[in-house]
């Protein structure tokens, strides 16, 4: 009898192969991290030293967002708060935060509202609050804005429960941030804390080394 030979065209089985090894290539590369920085009161995504750590940040590998939060002249938890959500989407363990000021609240309040069991890499809390406000202009606007911040219910032992670390920045000069401040972070959130000296209420450099330090700290890197 002839022998028989089957052809078996072996193109689309290469191609194939080829598909499923670049899929297990994809699925054992390391995820890549995720920053998000969060501005403050009346401030934007492209103001301070926002854009210098965005591009610090970037040449280190992270994937950063700097989302513009609604209104930042008349800040509101029921407008920043939903918007972080959205620009987040689903956080994890390669996620860290970075905010000022009222960014560090806005992060906070994030945070408290994430199911139980959420766990993120951390935060960079800079010149955060919680206690109290001064140096305010005297606007019943601004009034209006900082009791609804300072005075609205917020848990702060389910945040220090989300973070896996985090790191708290102020400055012994800071004209609306007291010293006061401090101890939420540390103890509701077990924060390290870093006091630096004569550096206001962080809304004037174009560069913050620390703000970086701290995220690669946290993240190790």
């Amino acid at each position: 009898m002839d022998e028989v030979r089957v052809r078996i065209p072996v193109g689309p089985l290469l191609r194939q192969g080829f598909a499923v090894q670049a899929l297990k290539n994809h699925k054992s590369m390391p995820k890549k991290p995720k920053a998000i920085l969060v501005h403050g009161w009346d401030g934007s995504p492209d103001g301070g030293w926002f854009p210098w750590l965005k591009k610090e940040l970037e040449s280190k590998g992270f994937k950063v967002l700097a989302p513009q939060l609604p209104k930042p002249e008349e800040p509101r938890i029921s407008n920043w708060v939903p918007k972080l959500k959205e620009v987040v989407g689903t956080p994890d363990e390669q996620t860290y935060f970075i905010g000022h000021s009222m960014g560090c609240q806005a992060i906070a309040r994030y945070l408290a509202a994430l199911p139980e069991g959420t766990k993120v890499g951390g935060a960079v809390f800079v010149a955060g609050f919680f206690k109290s406000l001064t140096g305010l202009e005297d606007d019943e606007i601004v009034r209006d804005v900082a009791d609804e911040w300072l005075k609205t219910p917020i848990d702060l032992s389910a945040i220090g429960k989300r973070l896996k670390k985090s790191i708290a920045v102020f400055a012994d000069n800071d004209p609306y941030v007291s010293a006061d401040n401090q101890e939420d972070f540390a103890d509701k959130l077990k924060a390290k804390i870093i006091v630096e000296h004569g550096q206001g209420h962080f809304d004037s450099q174009k560069e913050l080394p620390i703000a970086l330090k701290s995220i690669l700290e946290i993240a190790d890197k």
